[in-house]
């Protein structure tokens, strides 16, 4: 009989180390071409261009298969729902049957931080440990999650546009966690000799270029993920070791890659390789400790699908215990 996971459940299931493990595989096995999966598809839905994008993927190796309806609509805020919500179908590799179906909201959340992290991982310098959140949301909480176990983080720093909003992130986050926790006035503040930088803003122009950012840090851009936005400038761009989660994908739907060549800041081949490579060693990573790194993430089906197989197998593994 087919499983379905809620949100809850799937959030008890799914631990954060295991999950970075998980995703450094997948994104390895991606680039190795040991993954199936086209460039998600993506619909405009209604007069406000709400966002619905569907993402298959099958990992042969892993025996898995799946897909995740994803939807973003920025207008839940007002009626006091997350923009982003997702469902995934796990599928049996063998017959095609249906195993399980998941809540995905929070395995985006979840494995969006834990790819990042994995790029911390491969990329940021050993001794990072200053950590500048720009956003205030849910992938700010999730990100500094999964970013502890990766790095020492001894300092935090956070901005967003509302005052309020990163007040309250900065206190509740300082409780849970017991770390310093700042609240910045500008992008600018947070930013300034940081180590790593998460940009998980909802901003489709700039919130930081290259003058904010000091030598040697590393930049997780993970919230603009249409054609038609970018968080950091094409100075701060340019000066940067570029990477991606799919090539084919960035460059259709990233707006941080297409925008500066588009200006002509770079070319296509700024753009090094995709993580996959960096984690599998087909392709270098930071050759100095003063290079500016950055990876954008657009998110992979592989990861939803990979991480659903996780959460269901760890749901299974509970449910055996307690009996």
């Amino acid at each position: 009989m087919p499983k379905l996971l809620t949100e809850a459940e799937v959030r008890a299931s799914l631990k954060m180390p295991e999950l970075i493990d998980a995703m450094e595989s997948a994104l390895a096995a991606f680039s190795a071409g040991k993954v199936t999966q086209p460039v998600r598809t993506v619909l405009e839905v209604g007069a406000d261009k709400n966002y619905f994008g569907v993402m298959p993927a099958s990992v042969d190796d892993e025996k898995a298969v799946g897909a995740k309806l994803v939807t973003v609509y920025h207008g839940n805020h007002a009626r006091g729902l997350a923009s982003h919500q997702a469902t995934i179908i796990l599928l049996d590799h063998s017959t095609g049957e249906l195993v399980a179906l998941l809540d995905g909201r929070y395995i985006t959340e979840a494995r969006t931080a834990a790819v990042s992290a994995v790029s911390v991982r491969h990329l940021a310098n050993k001794n990072a440990s200053c950590l500048a959140l720009l956003g205030s949301g849910v992938q700010a909480k999730s990100h500094l999650e999964a970013i502890r176990h990766v790095r020492n983080i001894t300092e935090v720093r956070v901005w967003s546009p509302t005052p309020a909003h990163r007040e309250a992130f900065a206190r509740e986050q300082q409780k849970a966690t017991g770390l310093p926790i700042r609240a910045c006035e500008s992008a600018a503040e947070a930013v300034a000799d940081a180590h790593i930088i998460v940009l998980a803003t909802a901003s489709k122009t700039p919130v930081i270029d290259t003058a904010d950012v000091a030598d040697g840090a590393h930049i997780c851009a993970v919230g603009a993920c249409r054609p038609d936005q970018r968080e950091m400038g094409s100075a701060l761009f340019a000066r940067a070791r570029v990477y991606v989660d799919s090539h084919a994908a960035a460059f259709k739907e990233a707006g941080e890659i297409l925008i500066p060549i588009k200006e002509a800041a770079v070319s296509e081949n700024h753009v090094l390789g995709e993580l996959g490579r960096v984690i599998s060693g087909g392709v270098g990573g930071r050759t100095d400790p003063k290079d500016v790194t950055v990876f954008k993430s657009l998110g992979l089906a592989v990861e939803d699908v990979i991480a659903a197989k996780l959460a269901v197998e760890a749901s299974q593994n509970a449910a055996t215990f307690t009996l």
